[in-house]
């Protein structure tokens, strides 16, 4: 399979109308974005495909939080790093070769969009969004569907966002009703017929943006 975008092509910057937040232009470090999702078109299915499984994961998350977002410091570039779910969507139907741009995902929404758009028969999953804003009362909630970039605004390193698209040879999987990735992995087993990925970059840090 092939999996494109007419946003963005493979390695190069995610732009920040599909972020989640984006360098404010007073100077702010983040400020809301659009946080519209990115088109997304794939070709080439395997015969056989019964539905697609779509994942959006950053791998470039910082493992420890003392120095993210912090005046006057920085995490370093060499920090090790974990990975985050900006977005998990199953049962795709095989029908189903295209994501338009902002279909999926229009605006932040404070407390997480309970029920994210999408093709008709599909189910998206919780991101990791849930956790990082778990606490705060403005924003904590359960955020399903897609959520863009944010990383840390003093991070050395630009983030990487995999988009992966998966050929499954079942129209359904058998997942809890708030899956998460863990959950998506595991069901998926012996089903995978084809896999593609294409992935961005994003950064808040203003020395490594580019233009």
């Amino acid at each position: 399979m092939r999996l494109t975008s007419h946003d963005f092509t493979d390695q190069q910057p995610i732009p920040d109308i599909c972020a989640f937040g984006r360098p404010g232009d007073a100077g702010e470090p983040c400020v809301f974005a659009a946080n519209r999702n990115p088109h997304l078109a794939w070709t080439d299915v395997p015969a056989g495909t019964h539905s697609f499984v779509l994942m959006c994961i950053d791998t470039d998350v910082p493992t420890r939080a003392d120095d993210v977002n912090q005046p006057g410091r920085s995490v370093p570039a060499d920090l090790p790093r974990a990975e985050f779910v900006h977005w998990l969507m199953v049962d795709i139907p095989r029908d189903c070769h295209a994501l338009a741009h902002g279909s999926c995902s229009d605006g932040v929404v404070a407390h997480g969009k309970r029920s994210p758009h999408g093709p008709h028969g599909a189910r998206q999953g919780r991101n990791d969004y849930t956790g990082w804003f778990a606490g705060d009362d403005t924003m904590a909630g359960d955020y399903f569907g897609y959520d863009g970039p944010c990383p840390p605004w003093n991070d050395e390193r630009v983030h990487h966002y995999h988009f992966r698209l998966y050929a499954l040879d079942v129209a359904t999987l058998a997942l809890p009703a708030d899956f998460t990735v863990a959950d998506v992995r595991a069901a998926m087993g012996r089903h995978l017929l084809a896999e593609a990925a294409l992935t961005g970059t994003y950064t808040l840090n203003r020395a490594l943006r580019r233009g």
